[in-house]
């Protein structure tokens, strides 16, 4: 990777980063609460592995087929263990042995059937429980994910699953949705993720996530609780991702 590249590369995570941090200040919450996942779907192998240099630990990428063809080319995301390999589009069922051949946590959970299917395929595959969000969905009808009402449910049915550890939920707002409504779909997020808390014993329920907050409304999620955050276009800024 070019020099002039990388250096662009480099001042937009540390920006994004700041970004976070202030967030969080703004909140009264510790930046080290919020994992920053790199999502690469429009990068190319090159890019992913300058990131993984830079410090990221966390990648993201949506298609199971791009991601079969791209981690090879880096070497960190070769084999397990290195880099935390985060699965964020729409999963089939038919595509689950391949994506928990390649991914550790997959934040697309969005049917018992679904969810079934990953923890069979993990007994499998012998790799023990896949860390899992439960996907909500935010009021668009185009989109996947149960409504608030039906995520407890849920939770309830992918407890007896041997093969599916919960570790939070995850929503998208609109793209096209103002600040107010955004955050009010992340706030509900949180409600919903702390009446399940609520029921949980109290180690596990310390521990449960919000996947919430892409490049164009990050910063108020992190102020609404979200613990992990799915940044692409921030972090490409300036450069040639052709």
């Amino acid at each position: 990777m070019e020099a002039a590249q990388r250096a662009i590369l480099a001042a937009n995570l540390k920006r994004v980063r700041e970004r976070i941090a202030a967030a969080c200040a703004r909140a009264s919450r510790d930046a080290r609460e919020v994992t920053l996942i790199a999502v690469t779907k429009t990068v190319s192998a090159e890019i992913t592995e300058a990131l993984i240099e830079l410090g990221v630990a966390d990648i993201g990428e949506n298609k199971f087929q791009a991601a079969k063809e791209k981690f090879p080319q880096v070497p960190a995301l070769r084999e397990r263990g290195k880099i935390r390999r985060h699965f964020i589009g729409h999963l089939q069922s038919n595509k689950v042995k391949g994506v928990l051949e390649l991914f550790d946590v997959i934040h697309s959970v969005d049917s018992l059937k679904l969810a079934e299917e990953i923890d069979k395929r993990a007994l499998a595959l012998r790799r023990g429980p896949v860390p899992c969000f439960i996907e909500v969905n935010s009021g668009e009808e185009q989109k996947q994910g149960v409504s608030h009402e039906q995520a407890w449910n849920l939770w309830l049915d992918c407890q007896r699953l041997g093969g599916v550890q919960l570790c939070g939920l995850m929503t998208m707002a609109p793209l096209k949705a103002g600040p107010a409504q955004t955050r009010s779909i992340f706030s509900k997020l949180a409600v919903t993720r702390d009446d399940v808390r609520a029921h949980e014993n109290e180690n596990q329920a310390r521990h449960l996530g919000l996947s919430m907050g892409m490049s164009n409304d990050f910063e108020i999620a992190v102020e609404e609780g979200a613990t992990h955050v799915r940044i692409g276009t921030a972090l490409f800024e300036g450069l040639n991702v052709a």
